[in-house]
């Protein structure tokens, strides 16, 4: 069983499955964006010898652990990412 459902993540049938599968991809883009600037940012520290720490200690966990996608679906469901349909009438 996926978790959270299909139906959870479109809040009950608010959104549609495309509407939910383009939020998602754009959230996974830029949780990968976010992965890419920790580790640039990581290997710079290790570079100028500002610390001692590996990469992998330097990077969220979320981030560095779970694929973007899975991460994506997460942020989503507990509200850290927000569909913005603009086809659905403002509440």
């Amino acid at each position: 069983m996926i978790r959270p459902s299909v139906e959870e993540l479109t809040q009950n049938g608010k959104y549609n499955r495309y509407v939910l599968c383009i939020a998602i991809s754009k959230c996974a883009r830029m949780v990968i964006d976010e992965y890419v600037e920790q580790r640039d940012m990581a290997e710079k520290l290790i570079a100028n010898k500002e610390t001692d720490k590996s990469i992998a200690s330097m990077l969220r966990r979320d981030v560095r652990d779970d694929k973007p996608v899975k991460t994506a679906i997460n942020r989503l469901y507990n509200g850290e990412f927000r569909i913005v349909d603009s086809s659905l009438p403002s509440d």
